[in-house]
């Protein structure tokens, strides 16, 4: 079955009652912003719909996903994905709606195509970009939906810094700033914010950072006992992956999270010279070209080099 249209997609949308949405594990600002724009635009068609509660939501996201909850004991007719390139990305408390996905919407190269229909936009910096031209099918793009999109572009683009910004991002973002919203304040929460146990994370990350291929490569280590040190949580580690592509002469920065006793999540964040995608490829993961994850259990020096050896693969195949 190929991929629907735009088009066919609000269609489809139209017809669905009673729907349940899925975000990601972790979930970031595009997954969520995603996640709770198509939920109010449903609503204001007078359907019914929710968002699956997530328990990884942090501080900064909750306040758009708090209104969209799904209460306890709704039973959906429909089900929906946003910003979810595969099953193995869903919750926990997903697991019972993976073999009944009725529409997936994503932006990753590596998106599986599991639901019963599909569209994804790979050139889309976010996600959040093409649920703004669905939900331009279906009426009127409000401040009240724009607010979150607004949080999927701007999030997952770094405030429009990193190499996935194109044209087209900027004019979805113009175009959701027209509506009125308080872009501003997005804006200084997201990205000029940062809590005291953040920035104690940030400098044993630095202070403790390791550097391969001449210099080029940057290794950064958030073990669970740092985490614990500190005193911090899932809000003050939110995109933590961005500080390595920070540093000058690096344009390959590994993030090593430990999320359980020896089981570490890689966030890889590559220049042109490297495929982030294909490196995390190599580990069971995906993601973007400059951008990708994956998962590996391990202890910390198993881990270390199973990525380090993953990005020399990468570099002697060229892909």
């Amino acid at each position: 079955m190929s991929d629907l249209t735009v088009k066919e997609t609000a269609a489809l949308l139209r017809q669905m009652d009673d729907v349940l949405i899925l975000t990601h594990v972790r979930p970031d600002g595009d997954t969520v912003g995603c996640a709770s724009a198509l939920c109010l635009a449903l609503r204001a068609l007078g359907k019914r719909a929710y968002l699956l509660p997530n328990p990884g939501q942090t501080r900064t996201t909750a306040p758009y996903f708090a209104p969209c909850e799904a209460p306890e004991g709704f039973a959906p007719k429909y089900v929906v994905s946003t910003d979810i390139a595969s099953r193995g990305l869903l919750p926990d408390n997903a697991q019972p709606y993976r073999d009944r996905i009725d529409l997936a919407i994503d932006h990753h190269p590596s998106f599986e195509r599991f639901a019963a229909a599909n569209i994804v936009r790979p050139e889309a910096a976010a996600c959040g970009e093409l649920i703004y031209d669905i939900l331009c099918q279906l009426g009127p793009v409000t401040a009240e939906t724009a607010l979150p999109l607004y949080v999927a572009v701007s999030t997952d683009t770094g405030c429009f810094q990193y190499s996935n910004t194109t044209p087209s991002t900027h004019r979805v973002a113009a175009a959701l700033m027209e509506t009125g919203i308080d872009f501003r304040a997005v804006n200084k929460i997201f990205f000029r914010t940062k809590s005291r146990k953040r920035m104690a994370l940030e400098g044993d990350m630095l202070a403790n950072m390791e550097f391969y291929d001449e210099g080029r490569v940057a290794v950064l280590k958030v073990p669970i006992s740092l985490m614990e040190r500190v005193g911090a949580d899932e809000s003050d580690a939110e995109d933590l992956s961005a500080l390595g592509g920070q540093i000058e002469g690096v344009d390959c920065a590994v993030t090593m999270r430990e999320l359980r006793p020896d089981v570490w999540k890689f966030s890889v964040r590559t220049g042109e010279r490297i495929n982030a995608c294909s490196v995390c490829a190599r580990l069971g993961g995906g993601g973007h070209a400059a951008a990708a994850g994956a998962t590996v259990s391990g202890t910390l020096e198993e881990a270390r080099a199973a990525v380090l050896g993953a990005i020399r693969a990468v570099q002697e195949t060229g892909g």
